[in-house]
């Protein structure tokens, strides 16, 4: 019998518009192929104290990355979360001269696909809307989200 629990973690959305040839996700497989790990910058808004901390108690930290616009969907596996800039060699080359505008950095050490239908399992916190009706109704460039795990 399979048992599960619930986590809360975060869903960022993010595009190519300034990623290299190869794709946002395939430049930062890349750094951490190369390192072990690489810095994900999050624009915008710091994500909270408290949320991080959420995540981080989590038995495996992740957030869910969403293509904007495009059906793919990744788990970042994180090992450290920031809001100060890190240091350079583990931001992907094509934004450390747009680092200060990040609030909030993730260092991931592994990024995998996610199930295709998992926009369907995972709920909006504040409204606890489904992700995949949410994300289409509103351009919040993240939400807060819990997600039933399977073990």
């Amino acid at each position: 019998m399979n048992s599960s629990r619930r986590i809360t973690t975060i869903a960022l959305r993010f595009s190519d518009n300034f990623a290299p040839d190869e794709g946002t996700i395939n430049y930062h497989k890349e750094v951490i192929n190369e390192l072990g790990y690489v810095w994900y910058g999050k624009l915008g808004a710091a994500v909270s104290d408290k949320v991080i901390d959420k995540i981080m108690q989590n038995p495996i930290p992740k957030i869910l990355l969403i293509h904007s616009g495009k059906l793919d969907r990744y788990w970042a596996y994180i090992s450290d979360v920031s809001k100060k800039e890190p240091e350079k060699a583990g931001i992907p080359a094509y934004y450390r001269n747009m680092s200060e505008k990040f609030k909030t950095w993730f260092r991931i050490t592994r990024i995998e696909n996610a199930p295709r239908d998992i926009l369907s399992k995972c709920y909006v916190q504040s409204s606890h809307a489904m992700l995949s009706e949410a994300s289409r109704q509103s351009m919040n460039p993240y939400f807060i989200i819990e997600v039933e795990e399977y073990e």
